[in-house]
């Protein structure tokens, strides 16, 4: 395990952001990681929330405030289990800008973010930030979508597209699950355009296996005649996936996956908890 793992976790104070900051923490937890949660400031935000609290006074105070109120919360809850710090940091600038840049700036491991709603998620889901920081960000990005709650996982799956690069992404996601003692499916998804024979999945395994230190991995060749995206939704649904993983590259299957078009036919599968590794 890496020393000084570092974990950036933004939040804007909504039910969703603090949902994502308790996934930061639990992970924080396993990795004896370094919690930063950062806050962006947006005047809207403040008038908003100064207006429920009935705020009157400065407003950078009043949120500076409630960082501090959450990340005692946080070092309450998590330290005693393993996390070895939380604090909080307040950026200006946008919001996509300032968190790839903070998480490069202090050398994170991870990014864990909420998502700004199921239905945004959904309908337009390369619009919205977290979808934005994936893409922009070289740092892995764990989103989390709204009313999703933490839960010790069963069971990761990694979409594979047999590359160099999964040998090391796998030891990643490995690393994970054995936190969790979950299992990992290894799943490649086939349709009728990019269909891998049985004979080329196994010489892919081989190469794989050796790679591969944890016992509860699965390796899974699945063809469907709808886009691959579908295939996978439908292959989360039987086998209880309860994390999906994958390896943005360029031209990447994650792009190619979350257009508009083929989102808004999925409902599982963007709710469930997406892990994109970035660094592989």
């Amino acid at each position: 395990m890496k020393q000084n793992f570092k974990i950036v976790c933004p939040v804007d104070f909504s039910e969703c952001s603090l949902n994502a900051v308790e996934y930061a923490a639990r992970l924080g937890e396993k990795y004896r990681a370094d919690l930063i949660i950062i806050h962006v400031p947006d005047k809207d935000d403040y008038q908003k929330l100064a207006a429920v609290d009935g705020h009157g006074g400065d407003q950078y105070a009043f949120i500076k405030k409630k960082l501090d109120s959450l990340v005692q919360t946080v070092e309450k809850e998590s330290l005693p289990k393993g996390l070895a710090s939380c604090k909080s940091e307040v950026k200006e600038g946008k919001i996509v800008s300032s968190v790839v840049d903070f998480s490069n700036e202090v050398n994170a491991d991870l990014i864990v973010m909420g998502t700004e709603g199921v239905n945004d998620f959904k309908n337009n889901y390369i619009g919205t930030k977290a979808s934005k920081i994936v893409t922009k960000s070289s740092v892995d990005v764990f989103v989390i979508p709204r009313k999703v709650y933490f839960k010790p996982p069963r069971k990761f799956v990694y979409a594979t597209d047999y590359l160099e690069e999964d040998k090391i992404a796998i030891q990643k996601v490995t690393e994970l699950s054995s936190f969790f003692d979950s299992e990992v499916d290894i799943v490649h998804v086939s349709s009728k355009n990019t269909s891998i024979d049985k004979s080329l999945h196994k010489t892919m395994v081989d190469e794989l296996s050796p790679f591969i230190k944890y016992e509860k991995v699965n390796y899974v060749l699945k063809s469907y005649r709808d886009e691959p995206g579908l295939g996978l939704e439908n292959y989360l649904i039987t086998a209880r996936g309860d994390i999906l993983v994958t390896l943005s590259k360029k031209k990447s299957w994650f792009e190619q996956i979350f257009t508009n078009n083929l989102s808004k036919k999925m409902s599982y599968f963007i709710n469930k908890p997406l892990l994109v590794l970035k660094r592989a």
